[in-house]
């Protein structure tokens, strides 16, 4: 895992112009008013038995939380974020995107207001879906979160 590498894209996706419409980019998507980008992948569904997957979904969260380490000291601590309490919320009202999927996805994220960009921030672990890979996700969204 390369940490600086996955900042590095972190800090261009803060600066770079939103696509006019959907599409692949630097191997995720983009969309009008957000990029998400997956800093790694699994390939495959983590695993063919539940103690390889689990040992993968376990990989991509340190990943995680080494982001967070090092994206803290720029804006701030935060509590994680719990993205289960946004997909109970889709079911009865309308949760924009990159929100809506990224709760699809993933249980928890950690979320900031990347200060001076207009911009937010969002990593997490994509392993909601047991028959998907497991995915390193960044979400960088002009969107604030519901």
């Amino acid at each position: 895992m390369d940490i600086a590498r996955h900042l590095a894209l972190v800090d261009e996706l803060c600066f770079r112009p939103f696509p006019a419409e959907h599409g692949p980019s630097d191997g995720g998507t983009a969309a009008p008013g957000y990029f998400t980008a997956v800093l790694e992948s699994s390939r495959g569904p983590g695993g063919r038995d539940p103690g390889e997957r689990a040992a993968t979904v376990e990989q991509y969260e340190k990943g995680r939380d080494a982001l967070y380490e090092r994206l803290a000291p720029r804006w701030g601590e935060t509590d994680p974020y719990n993205l289960h309490t946004v997909l109970l919320r889709t079911e009865r009202e309308e949760i924009p995107e990159p929100w809506a999927g990224l709760s699809a996805d993933a249980r928890v994220a950690y979320v900031w207001e990347a200060a001076g960009t207009g911009r937010w921030v969002a990593v997490a672990v994509a392993d909601r879906d047991e028959t998907d890979e497991v995915r390193l996700l960044a979400v960088v969204t002009q969107e604030p979160p519901p």
